[in-house]
């Protein structure tokens, strides 16, 4: 009976071992200017000084997810009020989103009426039940899956006949442009084809992706700041969508001149050790971290 107290003890500190490797993966911090590699803490020090943060994801990665989540445990942390803003609900959820933060619905009430991404049990409400649990505003950054849709089949044309209401669900103002864009160039790149209207279509719905996201930071910054405080948003995205500062990141910077936009890139692979980023990787983030990628059975 004596041994009991100690296997307790030894169940505990195993348990507690779990959970600490569960929430805080191996990573490698690359400082995306110097090619150097820096310590997690200094990336969150740094980060805390930004007033919009991006966090460029690997949706199907289980240890960038653990991450985002350290980040934003850590951000929260440190005292300026944080929003938590997500490329994966969409703007026409927002009340919802909204309404399960306060408690006036419960989650399976909330799963219904959001249209959660299909791994959000696994991938995102943890992010979203922290922020709940600290009262952190999440916001539902992206424009309606329907309305992308029929961007990238008819291209702008139908923006201009929908309802009043219905125009509050992508952003007003849209800058795409094409030709030699770097962006529109590395999107053709990424889809594997060339310039024509069918490409530009598809193009332009990434775009309204971009400019939506990008609106509902400004706006989400614009009403943390009242009352005179500095907040800091933290935006998890797909990682084209901030890499090189392109896409969501300059769309944000436009309608935020003067503010620090951060861009972090999560990079999955084999062996964190051995990454050596060239100057054009290293220009994909002001950091990338390096993290695991799950094994392929």
């Amino acid at each position: 009976m004596k041994v009991l107290p100690a296997l307790i003890f030894s169940f505990a500190a195993l348990a507690a071992a779990g959970l600490q490797a569960q929430a805080d993966p191996p990573r490698r911090v690359v400082d995306g200017q110097t090619g150097e590699t820096r310590p997690w803490a200094a990336m969150i020090d740094d980060l805390a000084q930004a007033d919009v943060v991006f966090v460029g994801e690997n949706h199907d990665d289980p240890n960038t997810h653990k991450l985002e989540l350290a980040m934003l445990q850590e951000l929260s942390a440190k005292g300026r009020p944080v929003t938590l803003a997500m490329e994966m609900f969409e703007r026409d959820v927002q009340d919802p989103l909204l309404h399960f933060g306060m408690g006036h619905m419960d989650e399976a009430e909330f799963l219904k009426s959001s249209r959660p991404w299909p791994r959000y049990a696994t991938d995102y409400k943890p992010l979203v039940d922290f922020a709940n649990s600290k009262d952190l505003p999440v916001i539902a950054s992206n424009v309606p899956r329907p309305i992308a849709s029929e961007v990238s089949k008819l291209g702008f044309a139908p923006l201009a006949t929908k309802s009043a209401d219905e125009k509050r669900w992508f952003a007003a103002d849209l800058q795409c442009p094409t030709g030699d864009d770097e962006y529109y160039r590395k999107f053709l790149e990424a889809m594997g084809t060339h310039p024509d209207a069918s490409a530009d279509k598809f193009y332009f719905a990434q775009c309204v992706k971009d400019e939506t996201m990008g609106e509902s930071i400004a706006q989400s910054y614009a009403i943390g700041s009242i009352g005179g405080k500095r907040p800091l948003i933290l935006h998890v995205n797909g990682a084209f969508h901030s890499d090189f500062h392109y896409g969501t990141a300059s769309r944000t910077q436009r309608r935020l001149p003067g503010k620090r936009i951060a861009v972090v890139t999560v990079v999955p692979v084999a062996d964190i050790s051995t990454p050596t980023p060239d100057a054009t990787e290293r220009r994909r983030g002001d950091y990338l971290v390096y993290t695991p990628a799950p094994i392929k059975k």
